[in-house]
């Protein structure tokens, strides 16, 4: 019996076994310690601007094995991203960097021109940009052709719930760019995360659906296995479309009139 062999998550050389990141939204020990113990959570999102003595003590108790991806969530230009990111380089906090510029301020769609260039000046300064992105193919191309580890595209609006309305765009990226292609932002339910993973999405960040769930420990569960099942669907092959007649699974004929051995009653 054939049975499909997954490889490491790689951004910029860093592996992880996990394909669920923990984005940075709504902080607090009981969500993080959920999403690694019932998700396998090996990456949190830690936005440095908004950092707080909340956010400082979830750095202080992260699980050995965590990884921190520090968010330059809060930068309005891409100078500002850049500035943001070096300073978590010299926190220690590493080489992997979320680009998260944001100028709209109603609808906190991230700013493609200006993620852009910050792409292009970290990638000159050694990092592994990670950037968050509205859902543009072309901009997409760019990105990665700048530097970037991963591409980032919102499935919608951060913190909406409202899930993988992005999906036709989403998937344009995937069949353009030779990078891990991660949905970040509005994902609501599980289904929408396996969703984006059986069409060939790298990994899936969520926060807001997990923390704001009733049951935080068993909804962090459900999209760790969601998230499994679409990554295995994916890589088994999904079953053929037929959408202008049906397909019997089972022969409709032969299997009465035909049988020699059939008797009368």
């Amino acid at each position: 019996m054939s049975m499909v062999q997954d490889t490491p998550l790689v951004l910029g050389g860093h592996e992880f076994t996990s394909r669920f990141i923990l984005g940075s939204g709504k902080y607090s020990l009981d969500l993080v310690k959920a999403a690694v113990e019932n998700a396998g959570a090996q990456i949190v999102t830690l936005a440095l601007r908004r950092a707080n003595a909340q956010s400082a003590n979830v750095l202080d108790h992260l699980p050995e094995g965590v990884t921190v991806l520090p968010n330059t969530s809060g930068a309005h230009t891409a100078e500002q991203a850049v500035q943001i990111a070096r300073l978590a380089r010299e926190m220690g906090l590493g080489d992997l960097v979320k680009i998260e510029v944001i100028t709209d301020n109603r609808h906190l769609l991230p700013d493609n021109h200006e993620t852009l260039k910050a792409v292009e000046a970290l990638a000159a300064l050694d990092f592994v940009p990670l950037p968050y992105m509205y859902p543009d193919v072309v901009v997409a191309r760019q990105m990665a052709e700048a530097g970037a580890a991963a591409i980032m595209p919102l499935g919608s609006p951060i913190g909406s719930n409202r899930g993988l309305v992005t999906r036709e765009f989403v998937e344009l990226i995937i069949d353009a760019v030779d990078l891990p292609v991660i949905v970040d932002a509005g994902l609501g339910r599980p289904s929408e995360a396996a969703l984006a993973m059986e069409l060939g999405c790298a990994a899936v960040m969520a926060n807001t659906a997990i923390a704001t769930a009733g049951d935080v420990p068993a909804m962090a569960r459900a999209f760790g296995q969601a998230i499994e099942a679409g990554r295995l669907a994916h890589l088994a092959g999904l079953g053929r479309v037929v959408t202008d007649h049906a397909v019997a699974s089972s022969p409709l004929t032969g299997f009465l009139d035909d049988d020699p051995d059939r008797k009368e009653a």
